[in-house]
């Protein structure tokens, strides 16, 4: 993940020194960050290669499924997500609009959700099984194993690349490709040579952002039955007085986080293309009827087996829930739980996320970006080492806040407060710090200058961020497993254990309160600027 640099607007800033209630802050808003790096690397490092009892090949042998599952899903969500984004933004595909918004509404479906969809559309109970057995065919076998997680965080994360392409394939200027072709290139290698080399940032950031997420997913591998780092942390976790090989472990998945990481911003390359929308909309590509034909099939099988095959599954169950007269599937408090604890990390975030993006933005430099680089490096790793550190710091150093809900606020905090600055650093820097030099020269100090005239500016920003930690919140399971205090479920956690127990009816009405409640917040998303 890479910094936004200052803009010009603000580098009057730089004459003046932060003061250190900034700094002070600033640091303890990145203070929690520190925790479970801190932490998992201590561990990695004194724990030796054979931690716990942990034999080197059953390390090979995770981190081989492992990196077949995560290599796997990045190249199959990487050529659906660029097919999607060419066919609605470059062809004559009717309805262009209608199927981005379709292809595009997965991204709020959680994996753990998917594989949930999965395992009820399958077996001899499942929603297509009842439906083929109708019609006389056989019923569908059960839906697990490694091509099971494959297809579904495939199918949930390719969103992640049709969304961050299609912004760049709308501002291609026209007049490289039209170059290309006038000098003889054809369609096909003018795609390769001039489209695929600007869209190569927002394609390896994209890609790397599903490989992030399958290498952190716990939920989707662990109801569908394949062995990855995290499947077996939580096994080494679970039930143990020791619980040192599943520390190791997590710090052996996190040493491989910061390697994609590394290994994305490598890839991008030194220099990458930036330009502002063309003049001339981007050449739009005739297909021939057999073409059409083909991105029809394509787009509609996409969002069948994204959109419409969980949303089906989870009504079909749903609804026989209630014909059953089911009493026992209220989610009441599980909704409470996690509204509540999703509102509050999102309201601490945004807050923790002002003076740190006031300090990088007005205040740029090393130790500046040294703060920064640390709450993105702890966004980088599995959601379930983070939790695993923090757990492992309450039950060593504040046994007070072990199973607590500021402790669980915390680690939301570590996690997500990226998502949180980004918004608040994207609205500091469209506000002149000539706006905060006339409210000193009229005599205010720093602190009312700012509340007066950049909050109220910051604000619409500060919304935005805060609707994207509550979207990642209510959807977060492995460190809510964790961290959570005793019978505090959320709406995740009650998804995950009563699928794990096959009880899909409550899960399916769980999984769509959750969907339902995602709305409000993916709606302020995509109706705010964020430019």
């Amino acid at each position: 993940m890479v910094a936004g640099t200052a803009q010009p607007a603000v580098r009057s800033a730089r004459g003046r020194r932060a003061s250190p209630v900034l700094w002070l802050l600033a640091g303890a808003a990145v203070l929690p960050s520190l925790i479970p790096i801190g932490l998992l690397v201590w561990t990695t490092i004194t724990a030796g290669a054979d931690a716990g009892g942990i034999p080197v090949s059953r390390l090979g042998e995770l981190a081989a499924s492992t990196a077949v599952l995560v290599v796997g899903v990045t190249v199959g969500a990487g050529v659906i997500g660029m097919g999607t984004a060419w066919i609605t933004t470059r062809t004559n595909l009717p309805r262009r609009k209608l199927w981005a918004t379709l292809v595009s509404v997965p991204l709020v479906i959680p994996s753990y959700v998917g594989a949930l969809s999965l395992l009820g559309a399958g077996g001899n109970q499942g929603a297509l099984s009842q439906v083929l057995t109708a019609i006389g065919l056989p019923a569908l076998p059960q839906i697990r194993g490694g091509w099971a997680a494959w297809a579904a965080l495939t199918l949930w994360n390719y969103p992640f690349v049709h969304l961050l392409v299609t912004s760049v394939l709308t501002r291609m200027d026209p007049a490289l490709e039209e170059a290309a072709r006038g000098l003889g290139a054809s369609r096909r290698r003018a795609f390769f040579t001039i489209v695929v080399p600007q869209a190569r940032p927002a394609l390896t950031s994209s890609m790397l952002l599903v490989a992030l997420y399958t290498l952190s997913d716990f939920g989707a591998v662990s109801l569908l039955g394949y062995e990855t780092f995290t499947r077996a942390i939580y096994t080494q976790f679970r039930g143990r007085i020791d619980i040192t090989p599943a520390l190791f472990l997590s710090g052996v998945l996190m040493v491989l986080a910061l390697v994609l990481v590394a290994a994305e911003r490598r890839g991008r390359g030194a220099k990458v293309l930036r330009t502002e929308r063309p003049a001339r909309s981007p050449r739009i590509v005739t297909l021939s009827l057999r073409q059409r034909i083909a991105a029809r099939v394509f787009m509609g099988t996409v969002v069948a087996g994204a959109l419409a095959l969980p949303a089906g599954v989870l009504a079909w169950w749903a609804a026989r829930g209630i014909t059953d007269n089911l009493g026992s599937i209220s989610v009441g408090a599980e909704t409470a739980n996690a509204v509540t604890a999703a509102a509050i990390a999102a309201i601490v975030t945004v807050v923790a996320a002002i003076p740190v993006g006031v300090l990088t933005v007005r205040h740029p430099g090393r130790a500046s970006g040294l703060l920064e680089s640390v709450t993105w490096s702890t966004y980088s790793l599995p959601h379930l080492a983070v939790g695993l550190g923090f757990l492992v710091f309450a039950l060593r150093v504040a046994p007070f806040a072990y199973q607590s809900l500021p402790l669980l606020v915390t680690a939301y905090l570590a996690m997500f407060l990226p998502q949180a600055l980004g918004a608040v650093q994207s609205a500091l820097r469209r506000v002149g710090s000539h706006l905060e030099e006339a409210s000193r020269s009229l005599g205010h100090r720093p602190w009312v200058g700012f509340r007066r005239v950049v909050l109220p500016v910051i604000a619409p920003g500060m919304l935005t961020g805060g609707a994207l930690v509550f979207l990642t919140t209510m959807k977060e399971l492995p460190a809510t497993l964790m961290l959570r205090p005793t019978g505090f479920e959320t709406l995740a956690v009650r998804i995950w254990s009563t699928a794990s127990e096959g009880l899909y009816t409550r899960a399916s009405v769980a999984s769509l309160v959750l969907l339902t409640i995602s709305a409000a917040p993916v709606y302020i998303l995509v109706t705010r600027d964020l430019e």
